[in-house]
């Protein structure tokens, strides 16, 4: 089960690398558009009609890719005071509980993302010329990465392999 694992952490290691990549390419994008409304509307006394919109779709984009990330190695928000006074075994299980729990979070976001969208498929928005399901894909692709992510962390401590958790270096693939 190890190698089938290893196997897996090095599929999911390449995703979320891209996943990172995907994020940060969009903050520099968004960075970009930003500064270039700022420069129409002062300096050119005009402005980009679709440079906050897309701005904002783009934010979505890399807030749940790096959120899903964040779970996959370990930097997700947890409440740790109790695990410090607990022995292994029991610390081995709530973690695991909070990987459930995170993994339902992410079926939500996949569940009632893809809602919204199909609801605003037939919008458009206006200043780009798209459908407003746009707006919500992210929720949907953050949500599955969340899920997986989730399963990882919970099928590497079942095969006795480590888990990244917050402060540890990055997992290895």
């Amino acid at each position: 089960m190890q190698d089938s694992m290893k196997g897996l952490a090095r599929f999911t290691g390449l995703l979320a690398r891209a996943a990172l990549w995907v994020a940060g390419t969009g903050l520099v994008l968004m960075t970009i558009f930003i500064a270039a409304q700022v420069f129409w509307r002062y300096i050119l006394n005009d402005s980009l009609t679709w440079s906050e919109p897309a701005s904002v779709m783009i934010m979505g984009w890399f807030i749940f890719l790096g959120a899903a990330v964040g779970i996959r190695e370990g930097y997700h928000l947890s409440f740790d005071i109790l695990l410090y006074v607990l022995p292994d075994r029991v610390k081995s299980w709530l973690h695991t509980l909070s990987d459930f729990a995170v993994a339902a979070f992410g079926g939500g976001m996949i569940w009632f993302g893809s809602s919204l969208a199909y609801k605003t498929a037939g919008n458009m928005v206006p200043s780009l010329g798209i459908s407003g399901a746009f707006d919500f894909i992210p929720i949907v692709g953050g949500g599955v990465l969340v899920v997986l992510f989730s399963a990882e962390r919970v099928l590497r401590r079942i095969a006795g392999l480590p888990t990244a958790r917050f402060g540890d270096a990055p997992l290895e693939e």
